[in-house]
């Protein structure tokens, strides 16, 4: 076509029919576009673009009209046919709401109107040339690069909402349970009530759709409320010691110093390749009886303090016990321990225990030869009843005080 107009027909002029059909090079795509795919995309991005469900309801009626399945290259985008049959295609969408979602796609620069003198839409061959007076789909294909990466960002953007929603979940789910927890352990505290409370208002919130702050603020006072709880949960395990205990261990081990080791009580030639001593085995009843599967009696200020090789595989800080877990889970594969080794020491010592062992096994790791056998020889010391990871770590703080 010789002049393409930018007036319509019987319609005043607007700022949309003043725009500019061409576009840079650079922004025009170099491939031709699935048109069903640039719709989608459109739809995920229709915030973006200030169009509606409603104007991409129309554009897809427009679309269907198209008869390739891909614009570009070559190929007239022109669509022609008349407001009976584009409502008709829309299941009987009424006129005037057709024609007025029409107009907020032109305004939006998705389309453009190319009316005949007449105002009718028709095609029209000159030999070789058509000439087509109807819908431009050329400024949406023209479009379809700022299109697909504005629905990206919107995905992006779903995407971690969605995430925060799921670990504001599961940081809820950890609040609840450790309320129940800890109304068994200590009943009675107002902590336990304000735990359940923050948790089911939690989950009247998450019934919401929350925006990405939202959730944000949220996770924020579910963690300091979870840390919270987690540091008086662990307390009086992990600050506060046995003080008539701690003071014989640490008596008795310093009487002996030139027999202390990592574990005494092994067997001469066992698998640690450390020389055993009977002395240092005579730790007090109450120590050596208790069950091993619980917390250990031992502040785990301590056990740092004494192993500080873990933290060396260990980001961050720590400062309750399972994150003294998480690290043995960690190293234990490096140091050549096996996984049924692991197993076994979890069954038989519990989580605590284990992770102690562990980070006692790392730190005089250069003098033991099989950190797997000798995990296997503690084990099965603490499956007969007779092993406590005390003497291990008040072993270790006697060699470091030495040094």
């Amino acid at each position: 076509m010789e002049y393409t107009p930018i007036s319509p027909f019987m319609r005043p002029i607007s700022r949309a029919h003043l725009r500019v059909v061409e576009q840079p090079e650079a922004s025009v795509p170099v491939r031709p576009v699935n048109k069903w795919e640039l719709l989608r995309d459109l739809s995920k991005a229709q915030v973006t673009f200030g169009i509606t469900e409603r104007d991409l309801t129309v554009l897809q009626g427009l679309l269907s009209f198209f008869p390739d399945d891909t614009l570009g290259g070559n190929v007239e985008m022109v669509v022609f046919p008349s407001n009976k049959a584009i409502c008709e295609r829309l299941n009987g969408m009424p006129s005037s709401t057709m024609r007025r979602h029409l107009g907020r796609l032109v305004e939006a620069g998705l389309l453009q109107r190319r009316d005949s003198p007449n105002g009718k839409r028709y095609v029209r061959k000159h030999g070789e040339e058509c000439v087509a007076f109807g819908f431009d789909l050329s400024p949406l294909y023209c479009l379809a690069e700022e299109v697909a990466r504005a629905a990206e960002a919107v995905r992006e953007a779903e995407d971690r909402v969605r995430r925060m929603r799921e670990v504001v979940s599961l940081m809820r789910r950890d609040l609840a349970a450790l309320a129940e927890f800890g109304e068994e352990i200590q009943p009675g505290l107002e902590l336990w009530n304000q735990l359940r409370d923050t948790a089911v208002l939690t989950t009247r919130a998450l019934r919401r759709k929350l925006s990405l702050e939202d959730l944000s603020v949220h996770r924020a006072d579910l963690e300091a409320l979870l840390d919270h709880a987690r540091n008086f949960i662990d307390g009086p395990d992990t600050e506060e010691m046995n003080t008539n205990a701690a003071r014989f261990e640490r008596h008795h081990l310093n009487s002996n110093k030139e027999s202390i080791d990592l574990e005494p009580a092994l067997e001469e030639g066992g698998a640690s390749g450390v020389a055993p001593d009977a002395d240092t085995t005579n730790f007090s009843a109450d120590v050596a009886e208790r069950d091993t599967r619980q917390v250990p009696k031992l502040p785990l200020h301590l056990v740092i303090a004494a192993c500080p090789s873990l933290k060396t595989f260990y980001q961050g800080d720590i400062r309750h016990w399972h994150q003294l877990f998480q690290a043995a889970c960690h190293v234990r594969p490096a140091m050549g321990i096996s996984t049924s080794a692991w197993d076994e020491a979890l069954r038989f010592m519990g989580p605590e225990q284990a992770s102690i062992v562990v980070a006692a096994i790392l730190e005089r790791f250069a003098d033991i030869r099989s950190p797997g056998g000798y995990l296997r020889a503690l084990t099965s010391k603490a499956a007969a009843g007779g092993f406590s990871c005390g003497p291990m770590i008040m072993a270790l703080m006697s060699r470091r005080s030495a040094a």
